[in-house]
């Protein structure tokens, strides 16, 4: 388990994170001068373009493996102190060897965290704030995908509800203090294009009525975008300085369906027999990255694939469903959120 850093070593590092806050600050600017302003991330960037992030602190939900493993990985190996917040403890056992065998001075360390579960969450917030000075970069990243049966969290909410979203959500706003202590604070969270086919359901959030597994998994990562794009709003009105992103890695080959619909139900099985077209986990992890640290990524945008309808292809801008788009939505589902969660930004 690595050390925080010394306040010698933070200010040693002050420089980079100056440059950090700089790219943060123009992308702000690029931002404000609308659609005309957009810039279009280079198609072909990749792990080699990820620039230094030494002295910079980040968090990566679900970091034990596919995506969020890879995140973890790519983002100890430029230099940062990486947390890896999951539920098992041997899995981040094994995550943290695997990134040292190869990044042998890779400063990580694991956090337990049930993000279905609030107290865990709230006890999470809690050793992080006694425990680091700053965190620099928030990866919501930990997902779980159309169990076929509902089920609830600790706290009584529908299972990918409380995992994709509601846990997260909560996360950041206990986080959002040590956030602020970054001079160049970003907060990436991940979607997905199933959020294309997703819906508010705000008359029954939970599906107590009816339970589609896919329907809520969609609606999961629909409020996934929709909190990305309202966090930017909201830091930008209350000068929170938090930079927030979306991001989605298309349909890359990871544990989710395995852990999820099963790969013996008729998804899984056309999952798994069409797997060699898909991404990579690494690659899948490419539009969270240049989120988190490439200095050319704006705040309040949506990083994806853009080939073969978002499924895999080069880093561009993604599709924005109409949904995402509703503001008045928005901000009734971060009041809704508020409440479920138990939380306020501050």
């Amino acid at each position: 388990m690595s050390k925080t850093p010394s306040p010698s070593g933070s200010q040693a590092h002050a420089p980079r994170r100056g440059l950090a806050a700089f790219a943060i600050g123009l992308g702000g600017l690029l931002q404000l001068g609308g659609a005309l302003a957009e810039t279009t991330p280079r198609p072909d960037w990749s792990h080699a373009d990820i620039p230094a992030q030494d002295g910079r602190i980040f968090l990566v939900t679900g970091g034990t493996s596919g995506m969020g493993y890879e995140d973890a990985k790519a983002l100890a190996g430029a230099g940062a102190q990486v947390v890896i917040a999951a539920r098992n403890p041997e899995r981040g056992r094994d995550a943290i060897a695997r990134i040292r065998q190869a990044h042998p001075n890779a400063e990580v360390r694991f956090e337990a965290v049930d993000l279905a579960d609030l107290d865990s969450v709230r006890a999470l917030g809690e050793r992080l704030s006694a425990s680091l000075p700053r965190l620099d970069g928030l990866i919501n990243n930990a997902a779980i995908m159309a169990p076929p049966e509902r089920t609830v969290s600790a706290d009584g909410l529908e299972a990918q509800l409380a995992t994709n979203y509601i846990g997260h959500f909560a996360l950041t706003a206990q986080l959002l203090p040590l956030l602020r202590r970054s001079d160049a604070p970003r907060v990436v969270t991940l979607s997905s294009i199933a959020a294309a086919r997703g819906r508010i359901d705000f008359d029954d959030l939970q599906a107590e009525r009816a339970y589609d597994p896919y329907a809520q998994y969609a609606q999961s990562k629909l409020a996934c975008l929709m909190f990305a794009f309202e966090l930017q709003r909201r830091s930008d009105a209350a000068g929170w300085g938090i930079a927030s992103f979306a991001a989605h890695p298309g349909v890359a080959v990871t544990e989710l369906v395995r852990r999820g619909p099963g790969l013996d139900s008729a998804f899984g099985r056309d999952w798994a027999r069409d797997r060699e077209d898909y991404h990579s986990a690494a690659d899948g992890a490419i539009p969270t990255l240049y989120a988190a640290t490439a200095a050319e990524a704006q705040p309040g945008r949506y990083y994806g694939p853009t080939g073969d309808d978002e499924h895999r292809g080069p880093l561009g801008l993604a599709r924005v469903p109409e949904a995402a788009r509703d503001q008045d939505a928005a901000a009734r589902l971060w009041e809704a959120s508020e409440r479920l969660a138990g939380v306020a930004f501050r």
